[in-house]
């Protein structure tokens, strides 16, 4: 019976054991739908995804349910799927098993895309004041923070504790950091504009800090220029090459530039790869990504694949492959084309990335886009951000949720998910 988890003697199809169901994992999967394997899909959560709109999450600007959708629903229709809810541990490469908490599981096929997690540069105790965004607890934990500050200087009358509650901090100028300290500005100065009577929303304070010479380095220097010129008219203040040297309850340190005293922060500075690379016992960058071949396996391992935010690769081309969805997701249809290919006993291609361009939203009509020799900013860039991602979500009703309710608050500036959950301690 096909989806059935038994030992390698009782098994007749090869077996695919695919771990993280991001958009590396959630793409190989899909690839080898009719393909004569069976496939075993391992997260720690029951459901896919879309990182890139968390910070809407994070700025009430979505709810959680419209960016993720359940992993067993995305394949129920998909037979050869066995999906199990499980965190992986270690890898047996002698053994050809994966260790979790619950189980030890043979493989013929592993694909590893167990994505990235927060960098902190040494100070993991900083994640306590700041925390970043790659999980929906953290954005629904900074819509808390923010939101609460908002409540918080409403009510003191402690003229200095309310400028440090309006007072928010983005640490790290990457796409994540402009489209969040974007959305912080909008919130306070558009969405909830009227909501309050002792306090002006539109006085807070939101800064961007940068510790390289620009915002958005990966973008050519004219957009970068132009994305920091968008946060101005915001009211964004950007503040590059600044380190921050410490991090606590209270604000942060930017070393001799002095102190920035605020309430919430905001950490979308650096990544660290999973632990996939301990695991397997291979060589890997400063970030933790395992160093992999052209053709995404692990060197001479022609039974594992690492794809996504987990590999470090340099394509066919030469080209360092960046961490980001689009990469994610061909790596890992092209995975399943390498385990096609080695079941037909030929010999798989080398991975090649296609570059569709970089994309990053500062506000309404605001963003900047680098798509090959074509470069725009403001409402063009804008409009193409928003297509694009309301076509990378999982599941038509997530795109029609989440087309809707940017529809709604293009018209009104509202936000429709200003929740505080959780704790307020």
């Amino acid at each position: 019976m096909h989806g059935t988890i038994g030992d390698s003697k009782s098994r007749v199809r090869p077996r695919v054991v695919i771990v993280g169901a991001g958009f590396g994992g959630l793409n190989a999967a899909l690839a080898l739908k009719r393909a004569p394997v069976d496939i075993v899909l391992i997260d720690r959560r029951n459901y896919h995804l879309f990182q890139p709109l968390l910070y809407q999450v994070a700025t009430a600007g979505l709810s959680p349910a419209q960016i993720a959708i359940p992993i067993r629903r995305i394949v129920a229709r998909q037979r050869n799927v066995t999906v199990l809810l499980d965190k992986v541990t270690d890898v047996d490469l002698d053994a050809r098993e994966i260790v979790t908490v619950r189980r030890r599981l043979s493989y013929d096929y592993l694909i590893l895309a167990t994505g990235a997690r927060h960098a902190y540069f040494g100070h993991d105790e900083w994640e306590a004041f700041a925390p970043g965004l790659k999980k929906i607890d953290e954005a629904t934990e900074i819509r808390r923070r923010l939101l609460l500050a908002f409540e918080r200087a409403e009510v003191t009358e402690d003229e200095q504790e309310r400028r440090r509650l309006l007072t928010f901090a983005v640490i790290g100028g990457g796409p994540t950091g402009v489209e969040m300290a974007g959305a912080i500005a909008e919130l306070a100065k558009k969405a909830i504009i009227r909501d309050f009577r002792n306090i002006d929303p539109a006085s807070a304070r939101i800064v961007l800090v940068e510790a390289g010479p620009r915002i958005l380095p990966a973008f050519p220097s004219r957009l970068s220029a132009s994305a920091e010129d968008q946060l101005a008219r915001l009211g964004v203040t950007v503040m590059t090459g600044k380190a921050v040297t410490d991090c606590d309850a209270g604000g942060i340190t930017l070393g001799e530039d002095g102190r920035i005293d605020s309430a919430t922060i905001v950490w979308a500075a650096g990544v660290m790869a999973s632990p996939a690379a301990k695991w397997l016992k291979t060589p890997s960058d400063k970030a933790g990504r395992a160093l992999i071949d052209a053709t995404l396996n692990m060197p001479g391992r022609l039974d594992v694949f690492v794809v996504g935010d987990t590999a470090s690769v340099v394509d066919a081309t030469g080209r360092p492959v960046p961490g980001v969805a689009p990469a994610a997701k061909q790596m890992g249809r092209h995975v399943a084309k390498s385990i096609l290919c080695r079941l037909r006993g030929e010999a798989p291609k080398n991975f090649v990335y296609r570059d569709y361009g970089n994309l990053a939203t500062i506000g309404r009509k605001s963003a900047v886009a680098d798509i090959g020799r074509l470069a725009l900013t403001g409402l063009l860039a804008w409009l193409l951000w928003s297509l694009a991602h309301v076509w990378f979500l999982v599941g038509f009703r997530n795109r029609l949720a989440v087309f809707m309710d940017w529809i709604w608050s293009y018209v009104t500036y509202q936000r429709g998910a200003r929740l505080i959950t959780g704790s307020e301690n």
